[in-house]
């Protein structure tokens, strides 16, 4: 294919008109994807890599993938800013190509006009999930549509937040459990997404490899275990984190909050670990309270020491950060990221917090007041970035992510 020719193919799509390309091909990935079952070597590692790279997630029905999914080991978080006369009426038309491509991505199929098709071949459960932010309501002429508590955070004692790490009209997360699985959907998404908006940011993360910890709740680069107090799965979750109601754009979706959070491991590392467990209020090994013994112990809040004190400091994270109704937790998603250290070796590491819930002003926004009033940790961590966007409902086979909204 030349240089000449991709975007004729690409506006064919907007139209409808590229779909045969679309079927040729799938059609090339199949016999792509055909691997040689004779090779010897070590066969106990064969089905495992092979499960990894050809797990799917689904990404057509009512919810849309990567919320409640299993988190996986690497995550993009790419953030667009809408170019001006970018409409509704061009919002469908972005929307449209994006679903379709990401539909085919997630199932091991390459995008429509994918000029590194090979790569597409392997989904990794690759999850493509995508949330709306204020500008892209009024963009729309729909601000009467936008949730009110998807909104730009109050600013909090704390942040010191960056433009650079804040804000955007459309979100689109990608996460798989391989990185160039990750890295060739970005590519394809924001190709698609170039004549109706320009990247905004780009946060990239990382988690422990699949099948590295089963079972085991993820930990940040402090070595604390991060999601513990996660709703739990059934009716907890239900409640905590989906839409039950309201207009139909919006039922079976939710919001999302993005934080980067910068640590300073330089000065982390100089506390012994009776320190860092009263300032986290959990045992790092383990992930119990400071007043249990199994990670998922609930904590004693009123316990008191030899000396007379709480056993869980006050002012510790867990206790700033407690909620015992679960109607009032959040989902957290985080994931790890670790730039470049400075030329004295520095560390710029930290968090990406991604926290799922029903509602941000209910449940988010006073976990976030209590822990910008008096949490220790903020200490060792500083806020950088902030974005909030609403996520809408999945959508059928045939359909796209956010027609309900838009048509």
């Amino acid at each position: 294919m030349t240089s000449t020719s991709r975007p004729v193919s690409r506006r064919g799509l907007l139209t409808g008109g590229a779909l045969a390309a679309g079927g040729t091909l799938a059609a090339a990935a199949v016999v792509g994807a055909t691997r040689d079952g004779g090779r010897t070597g070590a066969p106990e590692q064969v089905p495992v890599a092979a499960t990894v790279g050809a797990a799917t997630e689904p990404f057509h029905g009512v919810r849309q993938s990567g919320i409640t999914t299993e988190p996986q080991a690497h995550a993009a978080f790419v953030a667009f800013t809408l170019r001006p006369g970018t409409d509704r009426a061009a919002l469908g038309r972005m929307l449209r190509l994006l679903s379709d491509d990401a539909a085919r991505l997630t199932q091991g199929r390459p995008a429509l006009a994918d000029t590194e098709p090979e790569l597409g071949l392997l989904p990794a459960r690759l999850t493509v999930t995508f949330g709306f932010g204020p500008g892209l309501f009024t963009a729309a002429g729909l601000d009467e549509r936008r949730p009110p508590s998807v909104a730009d955070l109050p600013p909090f004692s704390i942040d010191r937040l960056q433009p650079r790490w804040s804000g955007g009209d459309l979100l689109v997360q990608i996460c798989a459990d391989d990185p160039i699985t990750v890295a060739h959907a970005q590519r394809v998404l924001v190709k698609d997404g170039r004549p109706f908006a320009t990247v905004r940011w780009v946060q990239s993360g990382f988690r422990r490899a699949a099948g590295a910890e089963p079972g085991r709740t993820q930990r940040n680069l402090f070595g604390q275990l991060d999601g513990t107090a996660n709703p739990k799965p059934g009716e907890p979750l239900e409640t905590a984190v989906w839409i039950p109601d309201g207009p139909d754009w919006l039922r079976d979706g939710t919001t999302l909050v993005v934080r980067r959070i910068s640590m300073d491991l330089e000065t982390w590392d100089l506390l012994g670990r009776t320190d860092r467990e009263f300032s986290v209020g959990r045992r790092l090994d383990t992930g119990a309270p400071l007043t249990g013994t199994a990670e998922h112990d609930e904590p004693d809040f009123a316990a008191l020491g030899p000396d007379g004190l709480t056993v869980i400091p006050d002012f510790s994270h867990l206790t700033r950060a407690h909620v015992s109704d679960d109607r009032f937790r959040i989902l957290r998603r985080p994931y790890n990221y670790d730039g470049v250290p400075a030329a004295d070796g520095t560390a710029d590491s930290g968090l990406i917090f991604a926290a799922y819930q029903a509602d941000i002003a209910r449940q988010f926004l006073p976990i976030q007041q209590r822990l910008a009033e008096r949490d220790l940790l903020n200490e060792w961590t500083t806020p950088i970035g902030s974005a909030v966007f609403a996520i809408p409902p999945g959508c059928p086979e045939g359909g796209w992510v956010g027609q309900q909204l838009l048509d």
